[in-house]
């Protein structure tokens, strides 16, 4: 398998640790390699690869389609902290080539979500608060793996978003979910989802220790695309047999 790049930051360095012998293509418009092929741009590389593996900027995403879509080449997408234009756009470009698109790139993640659509049905009475803690250098918040994880949540109960109740004096709706946002020092990231019933709490937790648990998952996640055709997939979809249409 031949991998290109796309962001050379913490998490792109972790990939290239991982598969020295795949990444054959590095695009970076600050950072290069010395010993494997450097580019500022897309439309710069040689390489022929099988698929891009991207860790960069949501800025960036028109050349990263743009390059897919011309080269017919299947994008893995870890970039965080799109718009809902953006998303759009990449669900478009997945009529016409494989795309897996998401906002972590942990298998634990993926478990986390089947825990949920299996205790959300049997949880009706509880209260759900989820909360989510991240390095101090990172921009958006909520993280977008606390908005996949409420999704998830989503497609199996009825529950409003609320992100700041600093302004609310109100007792708490039956049907909203707390989302809750910490930044401080290396958090790589941690989420945590609370069911709170009467005289019981139901915790969901899961812990990154390294980002070298998405570099791994992004490696895994290239070489099962490979082997797809055109559609958008998710942690949910791509690992099954049946090739999947556009979806979210």
């Amino acid at each position: 398998m031949k991998l290109a790049l796309h962001g050379y930051g913490a998490t792109g360095q972790y990939v290239v640790e991982l598969a020295p012998q795949s990444v054959v293509a590095i695009v970076d418009r600050t950072k290069s390699s010395d010993t494997i092929a450097s580019y500022a741009e897309l439309t710069e590389m040689s390489e022929t690869v099988d698929a891009i593996i991207d860790f960069s900027h949501p800025s960036l995403l028109p050349d990263l389609l743009a390059y897919g879509l011309a080269t017919k080449t299947p994008l893995v997408i870890a970039t965080t902290g799109f718009s809902e234009a953006e998303l759009a756009s990449i669900k478009d470009a997945a009529k016409e080539i494989p795309i897996f698109q998401s906002y972590n790139m942990s298998y634990g993640i993926a478990m986390v979500q089947q825990l949920l659509k299996t205790l959300i049905p049997l949880a009706g009475a509880y209260d759900i608060e989820l909360l989510e803690k991240h390095h101090n250098q990172k921009v958006d918040a909520p993280s977008g793996t606390a908005e996949l994880l409420l999704q998830t949540i989503q497609t199996a109960r009825d529950v409003t978003p609320v992100y700041d109740r600093s302004q609310t004096r109100q007792k708490r709706e039956t049907n909203e979910i707390g989302m809750h946002a910490m930044r401080g020092g290396t958090i790589f990231g941690e989420h945590e989802v609370l069911f709170a019933g009467v005289d019981e709490l139901i915790e969901i937790k899961h812990t990154a220790l390294s980002k070298k648990v998405f570099a791994s998952g992004a490696i895994k996640a290239a070489e099962a695309l490979i082997q797809k055709t055109a559609g958008l997939y998710t942690l949910e979809t791509l690992y099954t047999q049946e090739d999947s249409h556009v979806t979210h």
